[in-house]
């Protein structure tokens, strides 16, 4: 079940200085990401991501991955 909703949702990670710049990664409607099912590299740049909250990237906010 958690693979099918991963599908419809992206948790993003906006640039704070660099407009559409930032990460985006697959995840639940609540902003859950499944990172057994990532890469390592992927992976490492969720964690990066997640760390440069505040300083780099904005707060992540769950989108539709539809639009």
């Amino acid at each position: 079940m958690f693979e099918t909703t991963t599908n419809a949702y992206q948790l993003c990670f906006r640039s704070l200085f660099h407009s559409g710049r930032g990460y985006a990664f697959p995840c639940d409607p609540k902003g859950q990401v499944n990172m057994d099912a990532m890469s390592e590299s992927a992976r490492n740049n969720y964690l990066y991501a997640r760390a440069m909250v505040g300083r780099e990237l904005s707060v992540p906010a769950v989108e539709s991955r539809l639009h």
